[in-house]
């Protein structure tokens, strides 16, 4: 087929559909009319010979020939906008952009105050908007609304970009009057009450099961690994409550080190290394392929990247 006959305006309505799989929706997005999105998507389907979206049950359905275009079409949109970005370098003392970033509470406390500082000096009229993991779904980072999420990711999809901006261990904070410091062992470790505080996912959360070890995390799978577990006596999704929490004489926080780290002024609370071992968490920072090449978005990447080697280092962990 000649490429001078497909208008390639289609390429982007099917990749709007694929994303929403909903003809009203993807017509809402690119401000065209109902009808004209099911005209669109009545020309793809000839074009491509297959019916793309399937209505069913649970709403439309891509077929097999569309679930392969999706990743070719995002590569070729991507490469499209490359090319017409504009070529002027991105001004740092001059812009005012809002860059909206999606943050776990543990990446919020550990790197954005730092990054903020950096920023500060470099670029003093930019903007953040930090959203928390319940605010923000996958979509909405797919699609360019949100500009970056940072977080631990059980799961990503794969036409994200994505880079590390560390890895992290545990330890065990502590009140300084918790009598478990007399014998700080895995018994005792088992036998003492604990703070749970995690929050690794997108979109709503639910409330906890203390019995379903799979949705409780690092710590906890890292027991099950050795056939213990222990008793959690209060479930929160802030790193910093359970730092606080950690003041009371009977309760343990096991937290990553860049969290406990943060308290160190604190005279009342101690640390000690876990009596058993953790996997090390990675902390990572998620992107649309819409935005790769866009010079302000590059821009912020690197130096996340670089504040966080920073940090590292002052912290020495």
């Amino acid at each position: 087929m000649n490429i001078a006959r497909i208008d390639l305006n289609l390429l982007v309505y099917l990749d709007v559909l694929l994303r929403e799989k909903n003809v009203t929706k993807a017509a809402d997005q690119l401000g065209i009319t109902q009808p004209a999105m099911s005209n669109s998507l009545r020309r793809l389907r000839e074009l491509f010979n297959d019916p793309l979206l399937i209505r069913t049950s649970s709403g439309m359905t891509p077929t097999e020939k569309a679930e392969q275009l999706q990743p070719q079409l995002r590569e070729i949109l991507s490469n499209i906008e490359k090319a017409v970005q504009p070529s002027a370098d991105f001004n740092l003392e001059e812009s005012d952009r809002l860059f909206r970033i999606m943050a776990s509470d543990y990446a919020e406390s550990t790197l954005i105050p730092a990054l903020l500082n950096e920023i500060r000096d470099v670029a003093p009229n930019i903007r953040l908007d930090i959203l928390t993991p319940s605010d923000v779904s996958f979509q909405d980072v797919e699609k360019g609304k949100i500009d970056m999420a940072i977080n631990r990711f059980a799961y990503l999809p794969q036409s994200f970009h994505q880079t590390t901006v560390w890895r992290d261990n545990f330890t065990c904070l502590m009140s300084k009057d918790n009598p478990i410091l007399e014998d700080f062992t895995l018994d005792s470790y088992l036998n003492a009450d604990h703070i749970w505080v995690s929050k690794t996912g997108m979109g709503v959360g639910v409330g906890m099961n203390p019995g379903d070890i799979q949705r409780l995390g690092w710590v906890d799978e890292a027991l099950e690994a050795i056939d213990q577990r222990r008793h959690i006596k209060v479930f929160t999704r802030h790193y910093q409550v359970a730092a606080l929490l950690a003041n009371q004489p009977d309760l343990i926080a096991t937290l990553p080190k860049q969290a406990a780290h943060l308290h160190t002024d604190n005279d009342n609370l101690v640390t000690r290394p876990p009596p058993f071992p953790i996997v090390p968490i990675e902390l990572k920072v998620a992107w649309s392929p819409l935005l790769h090449h866009n010079p302000g978005h590059t821009w912020l990447r690197r130096l996340i990247v670089e504040v966080a080697k920073q940090i590292i280092q002052e912290s020495k962990i």
